[in-house]
């Protein structure tokens, strides 16, 4: 499998598990801005769903396959486990690592699309990485 496919691979998975974890912490906020973390949550896995089919027929369209089971995908990911989050504060902080670990697998990935003239995925990926930075911000200024 080539490095590009790997990478792409890569950036799935840690989309995926980011979107799992909002749509969990989603699921599970407590407290008492239970309503405005509940919505922040809800729209952050909304927007981060929205980019996993997209990301998977790029992978088809490279010639291989994404993966077909949550194993497989659980495989590729890079993202760190927090399964016991509980305050919002660590809900925060752990989509804080997960996002920039999406945005890094990104970037890896843009790199080896631009190498390879790839311009329509390149271009795919450039958006996510916008949406992941301003993510990142939104996420780190909760934590303020």
């Amino acid at each position: 499998m080539n490095e590009t496919v790997i990478a792409a691979k890569i950036a799935l998975a840690n989309t995926f598990v980011l979107y799992f974890k909002a749509q969990s912490y989603h699921w599970n906020v407590e407290g008492m801005f239970i309503s405005q973390f509940h919505d922040f949550f809800g729209e952050l896995y909304e927007e981060v769903y929205g980019a996993v089919d997209p990301m998977a027929e790029e992978i088809r369209a490279l010639g291989a396959y994404a993966p077909r089971s949550l194993n497989e995908m659980y495989q590729y990911k890079t993202i760190n486990d927090l399964s016991d989050a509980e305050s919002v504060q660590d809900m925060l902080a752990d989509l804080v690592n997960a996002n920039a670990t999406t945005i890094e697998s990104l970037n890896k990935l843009f790199d080896l699309l631009f190498e390879e003239k790839k311009q329509g995925f390149a271009d795919f990926v450039a958006g996510r990485i916008d949406a992941h930075e301003k993510h990142g911000w939104m996420l780190r200024s909760f934590l303020k």
